[in-house]
């Protein structure tokens, strides 16, 4: 690409920081970089229209765990790294919402459920039996118990009469969240490129080459915030996960209100401007998921039609508006990966399906790799 004089002068000369990415982390790593160096050149790279990925795709959860979730990352993490996980998904959210107000990300605490199928007494026993102890676990956070177990007022079918209940977790508007943030940034100088795929970055003494699609350019700092497309430029245990999406159209008089966890969290659904928006299943080809290719499978969609039709909506008319996928970064490990590469390269990736919770406060560790 043939750049003019102006343009290599105006976006592309003496850039002090270059983010890589404009979801939530990489935005939220641009606002804390501006507030730490008020006149600093910064750019912002993105290789598509919008935000790739996950963040103008997710579902709009501000959660950190169902009950189940909790229980199972017992199984992996100490009680320790469990309890940092959740304070950190909290903290994210706090952030979040003080960066961007309640009202422009449309933050609504409704509560969330967890949904038990009858095939999966064993896992509804052992959430009913642990509820005390993980509620032990985490009342120095929340100095209250968090969750509950109530009977089903939803006229949801083939699950256990009993579902779990969360007073703490809420929603947002996912799409009002990302432009708000971009509004943000925007405002205070920060530049953003967009349809911009950055192909290779190498560090050298006192500046990184950046190598994109469209042009190459020099910075003096890099932060890598791509999350599940981390692998393509960093080397580091980051797997790319597609998440499967679809929505209802309208449907009058829906009385389901609140975020909603099943079969251990690999389905979930809530409610929106009168819609139902389910999404999950990667469980069911979890190799073929590994993928950062956008798109839907017969497979998955099917079986999220199946759950709206004999589990969610079992005596409701409804159809199908529309379908999408987002790309998340996962590994082993729930913790995030937020650390220095080399001299002048960091990043801050592998969000595990949580980047609602932790995007904001991720990006600003990252930023803040440079005090």
């Amino acid at each position: 690409m043939d750049l003019s004089y102006w343009e290599i002068k105006s976006w592309l000369k003496d850039v002090d920081f270059t983010v890589i990415g404009s979801g939530i982390v990489g935005l939220s790593c641009a606002l804390e970089l501006r507030r730490t160096y008020p006149k600093a050149n910064i750019l912002v790279l993105e290789r598509g229209m919008l935000p790739q990925g996950a963040s103008t795709k997710n579902a709009g959860f501000a959660c950190f765990g169902s009950l189940s979730e909790i229980i199972d990352d017992l199984q992996n993490h100490s009680e320790e790294e469990v309890l940092e996980l959740v304070s950190k998904r909290i903290n994210g959210l706090k952030l979040l919402r003080h960066t961007l107000g309640d009202k422009h990300i449309e933050y609504k605490q409704l509560g969330s459920y967890e949904l038990f199928l009858k095939q999966n007494e064993a896992l509804f026993e052992q959430c009913y039996n642990q509820k005390d102890t993980i509620n032990k676990l985490l009342y120095p956070i929340f100095k209250d118990h968090v969750f509950s177990f109530k009977d089903n007022p939803f006229g949801f079918k083939n699950i256990i009469k009993k579902i779990g209940y969360n007073k703490f977790e809420g929603q947002i508007d996912t799409g009002k969240m990302m432009a708000s943030l971009l509004t943000k940034v925007l405002t205070s100088g920060v530049k953003i490129l967009n349809n911009c795929e950055v192909i290779a970055v190498e560090d050298g003494i006192e500046n990184v080459h950046i190598n994109t699609s469209e042009f190459s350019l020099k910075s003096k700092k890099v932060f890598v915030a791509t999350n599940g497309f981390a692998g393509q430029l960093i080397a580091e245990n980051v797997k790319p996960a597609r998440a499967q999406v679809l929505i209802t159209k309208p449907i009058p008089n829906l009385h389901i209100k609140g975020t909603f966890h099943l079969d251990r969290g690999y389905y979930y659904f809530r409610n929106i401007d009168n819609r139902i928006l389910l999404g999950g299943g990667r469980n069911l080809d979890l190799k073929g998921e590994e993928t950062t290719d956008f798109g839907e499978t017969y497979l998955i969609q099917n079986k999220l039609k199946e759950i709206l039709k004999s589990t969610i909506l079992p005596e409701t008319y409804f159809e199908v508006d529309s379908r999408w996928s987002g790309i998340m970064g996962v590994g082993h490990q729930k913790r995030p990966i937020v650390k220095q590469l080399n001299n002048n390269v960091y990043c801050g990736v592998r969000l595990g399906g949580m980047g609602v919770a932790i995007g904001s406060i991720i990006g600003k560790e990252l930023a803040s790799f440079t005090q």
